[in-house]
């Protein structure tokens, strides 16, 4: 705990968007997947849509998803 509140004491003098980029940094080095999963992710999400927009893919009311897990 104290290498954490000797870092903590080396950024506070960092502007607030340093301390973003900082945030950043560490978040992106806990991420151990390659960049591959955005990628298929990506052609997912553009999958769904062109099935949306042909009318492949049912849709279901926001309200109604929502409402089933309230009653529960």
């Amino acid at each position: 705990m104290v290498a954490v509140e000797h870092i903590l004491d080396e950024i506070s003098p960092l502007k607030p968007v340093e301390k973003l980029q900082l945030v950043d940094k560490i978040l992106n080095s806990l991420n151990l997947f390659d960049g591959q999963v955005d990628t298929i992710w990506a052609q997912e999400a553009e999958d769904r849509i062109e099935a949306y927009e042909r009318g492949m893919l049912s849709v279901v009311n926001e309200d109604d998803v929502f409402s089933k897990y309230r009653r529960r």
